[in-house]
């Protein structure tokens, strides 16, 4: 009841309303020791409990119109998914659906259909690979040893840095290197399937768009970044035979992955709002198109709870 309180007293409703949008990837049926911090069922499930107590939970197309015309209640809150992962639909739904909750899932719709993000190659490269080392030092990607959890957890956190911001093409054939160094076979099963983001959308969920190949759009040329934009948008709608009016800049930091020109593409594309991953919460002066996410990794309540309303003293102004 006092994190209640203090939420109340932080976020009122009205003009003076302050947004919380929450962010999430994954829902794993249970821990991963690879990634004992991403989010799994059980965990998932107990933490929508907590948001329920404390937050008035809205989809997130209504929570943006009643923060821009004045009219959120107080210490509202907005759920959101990236990427397009198949347990968004197996593990989220579900346990969405029980707390009598919506969410909004931004995805990448090239991956849809038994497609992969470069980022899994990479993961589960390492996860699966049954050598005691892997030497990528001919790719420029260095060695890096495999004999425990840490260590595996070690060489993706540095793969994937090494990885994430080079151009399209290197970044391309650097996991390539990375897959035949490791020598396994990799799943196609990660991302949803087009019947899944149906599903989605019938259960009462919002459907976002991420693009088509979750670019860093910083790092394109412009004309590419709007194709990118605008077919994301376009494979979406067809998907689900109904407009597609929000948006999630791929990795998201502003300034870094995406500039002011990729807002007025977004914009101009016809979307309503899009959200960052910046932290912070949103008020009736925030630009739409730069909203910004938090979630927190505490796994306790207290701490849970504590992260969340130092969350809403954060009202960010900084914009690309």
């Amino acid at each position: 009841m006092v994190l209640k309180g203090v939420a109340r007293l932080l976020a009122p409703s009205g003009p003076q309303a302050r947004l919380s949008i929450l962010i999430f990837h994954r829902v794993l049926p249970a821990l991963d020791p690879l990634f004992p911090g991403e989010q799994y069922a059980s965990r998932f499930d107990e933490m929508l409990r907590w948001v329920g107590r404390w937050f008035r939970v809205l989809p997130l197309d209504e929570a943006v119109a009643r923060l821009a015309d004045g009219t959120l209640p107080s210490r509202p809150a907005a759920i959101t998914f990236d990427d397009g992962y198949a347990d968004n639909a197996t593990q989220a739904l579900p346990l969405l659906q029980r707390h009598g909750m919506s969410a909004t899932f931004f995805i990448a719709t090239s991956f849809l259909n038994g497609g992969r993000m470069w980022n899994d190659s990479v993961i589960e490269s390492v996860r699966l690979c049954d050598k005691v080392s892997l030497d990528l030092r001919d790719a420029g990607l260095g060695l890096h040893p495999l004999g425990s959890i840490a260590q595996r957890q070690a060489a993706i956190e540095s793969l994937i840095g090494q990885i994430k911001y080079l151009d399209a093409d290197a970044r391309l054939d650097a996991v390539a290197r990375v897959e035949r160094q490791a020598g396994v076979r990799l799943p196609t099963n990660l991302m949803m399937t087009d019947t899944q983001v149906r599903q989605l959308r019938d259960a009462g969920m919002q459907i976002g768009a991420h693009t088509c190949n979750h670019p860093i759009l910083a790092r394109l040329p412009d004309a590419a970044a709007r194709q990118e934009i605008l077919d994301g948008k376009a494979a979406l709608e067809s998907i689900v035979a109904a407009p597609v009016s929000l948006f999630a800049y791929p990795n998201g930091k502003p300034s870094k992955d995406y500039l002011a020109a990729h807002t007025r593409m977004v914009k101009e594309a016809g979307f309503s709002a899009a959200v960052s991953t910046a932290h912070g919460v949103s008020t009736s002066a925030s630009d739409l198109y730069q909203l910004p996410r938090f979630t927190p990794w505490n796994r306790s309540r207290t701490r849970f709870g504590l992260s969340l309303l130092a969350n809403l003293r954060h009202v960010r102004s900084e914009v690309v």
